[in-house]
């Protein structure tokens, strides 16, 4: 009786054991081929957040890429323009620029400089505080050439591709005539690439370089004359009005006076002779 409650009870173990391998291996099949949330793959879904992500970071590029050509025009106020002109000379070759052109006197100079275009607001605070001198004036202007430079680059690609075109050509050429015919194609072809080339050159220059003209007076700076207001002020601006009219009524009495001191006595001389031919010709009354 034992053994056989034993037996019922060993097969019922193995009964269970088996169900619930079999539960685990259909749950397991079940998710792995359950479809990933919401129906999206996993790698799209890592490669549309990456894209977004790139998207987003990504700078303006049109607006970082600006080409600028920037120069500025400063005037300064010495009693040492040379020695002054020395002290701007070491100033720019400290921030890495050089000079270009340079003319001096004794009482006035000019230099033009040449400094690298993120050194340029540098050098022209160094060009304030220039010992010895004040600045007089001071302009700046910022050229945008980035059309011109976009522009240029688009026309060199397509001169370069038109120079290969044309040395294939040659390349296969077999005759004398062909081989001239193409030689004088290419190398007008290169000319204006050479062309083309110097202008890229001179337009990156002048954005990498900014320019600064400097020049240098002996004297001091021109104070402004500080504006009169009120009464006193017009009545101060009356005056100088009235003495620059009598001034301008001087001059022209100056500059008419010698020719009237001629003409004066010729008008009279010639009225005096009409009214004698008119006295001379009128007759004398009748005595009837």
């Amino acid at each position: 009786m034992s053994r056989r409650v034993l037996a019922v009870a060993a097969l019922a173990l193995v009964a269970l054991a088996g169900c619930s391998a079999q539960n685990a291996s259909s749950g397991g099949a079940a998710e792995m081929a359950a479809p990933p949330a919401q129906g999206v793959a996993p790698g799209v879904a890592k490669d549309s957040a990456g894209t977004a992500n790139a998207e987003a970071k990504q700078p303006d590029s049109v607006a970082q890429n600006r080409q600028l050509v920037r120069t500025a025009q400063v005037d300064l106020r010495g009693d040492d323009v040379s020695g002054a002109l020395v002290k701007v000379k070491d100033l720019v070759a400290r921030e890495g620029g050089f000079v270009g052109q340079e003319n001096s006197t004794a009482s006035m100079g000019s230099v033009t400089l040449r400094v690298p275009v993120d050194r340029m607001d540098a050098v022209l605070k160094g060009l304030g505080e220039v010992e010895g001198t004040t600045v007089a004036r001071r302009e700046t202007k910022s050229e945008d050439v980035t059309e011109q430079v976009v522009d240029v680059e688009a026309r060199l690609a397509t001169q370069r591709a038109s120079v290969d075109r044309v040395r294939a050509l040659l390349e296969r050429a077999t005759t004398t005539a062909e081989i001239v015919d193409i030689e004088g194609e290419l190398t007008k072809r290169q000319s204006e690439l050479e062309s083309l080339q110097r202008r890229y050159d001179s337009l990156k220059g002048q954005v990498a370089q900014s320019t600064i003209t400097v020049s240098i007076r002996q004297g001091a700076a021109p104070v402004a004359a500080e504006e009169k207001l009120g009464f006193l002020g017009a009545l101060e601006s009356g005056w100088h009005a009235l003495l620059e009219a009598f001034r301008v009524v001087a001059v022209v009495i100056g500059a008419v006076l010698p020719f009237a001191i001629v003409l004066v006595p010729v008008g009279v001389l010639w009225v005096l002779r009409r009214r004698r031919r008119t006295v001379k010709i009128t007759p004398a009354p009748s005595s009837n």
